[in-house]
């Protein structure tokens, strides 16, 4: 997860994500919940390997512990992965999972400022960048600048993938998501032996504590912006109420 815009009050919201507590929390017993989730990294993936079959750096954008990075070490193991967050929780877990590998690079850094492109080094570029569950926490105008941004970053013919939440059309389609939310997450957990009611798991989602972090957009807006800044291929490829996965590449 990465934090929220150049707002104070937005950094403060996203500053929840830099909480061992809520991090160890989110990996345990929420994020195996995600509905569809290993089927929204597969799909990102095999669009980016269909235009990028050989990449030689991959950039995992808001890496979290590194679970999307991991897939695509699977996929590109020769590959050359930089991992980067705004949570030291986050990028301690990342580190736990790879280990002391010479080819990945991790950086603590917040792509909520514009500042953040100097701690990738003078002249970095990358084939491939994946993000999953980030960027949402971004005011929009700070989203559609870090798309440019990204833009920049690719080299010709390059591939960015987003994994997002993203806004519903309707509250009442708000309403379907969060059902289906509290479905798979009780489900998780109870593969995880929990023993907590249904009434419990469901007042922990809709009482999150970083729910105030998040700054959901529509995935027709985000791709009219990615357009706009010079993406081609543009597309949404799985969408599931708040659940998209959608990018482009720069032209070759």
């Amino acid at each position: 997860m990465s934090a929220a815009g150049a707002d104070p009050d937005a950094m403060k919201r996203a500053d929840v994500w830099k909480g061992a507590g809520l991090v160890a929390n989110y990996l345990t017993s929420v994020r195996g919940g995600i509905p569809f989730g290993a089927d929204q990294i597969e799909i990102a993936l095999r669009v980016a390997g269909a235009w990028q079959a050989t990449p030689s750096r991959v950039l995992d954008l808001g890496c979290g512990d590194g679970i999307v990075g991991a897939a695509a070490r699977r996929i590109w193991p020769d590959a050359e992965l930089t991992l980067l967050d705004f949570s030291p929780s986050m990028l301690e877990a990342a580190r736990k999972r790879f280990g002391d590998d010479p080819t990945i690079r991790l950086i603590e850094a917040d792509f909520g400022q514009p500042s953040w492109l100097g701690a990738l080094g003078d002249g970095a570029s990358f084939d491939v960048i994946l993000s999953a569950y980030a960027i949402h926490h971004q005011e929009d105008d700070r989203k559609r600048a870090l798309y440019a941004e990204l833009f920049g970053l690719l080299t010709p013919g390059g591939v960015f993938l987003n994994i997002e939440h993203v806004a519903s059309a309707t509250p009442a389609i708000a309403a379907i998501n969060d059902v289906l939310f509290v479905d798979t997450i009780e489900r998780h957990q109870r593969s995880l032996s929990s023993t907590d009611s249904r009434d419990e798991i469901a007042q922990r989602y809709y009482f999150r504590p970083d729910k105030a972090a998040n700054r959901l957009a529509p995935v027709e807006l985000q791709l009219t912006w990615l357009r706009e800044i010079g993406f081609v291929d543009v597309d949404c490829f799985f969408k599931v109420m708040e659940l998209a996965v959608f990018g482009g590449r720069r032209p070759g």
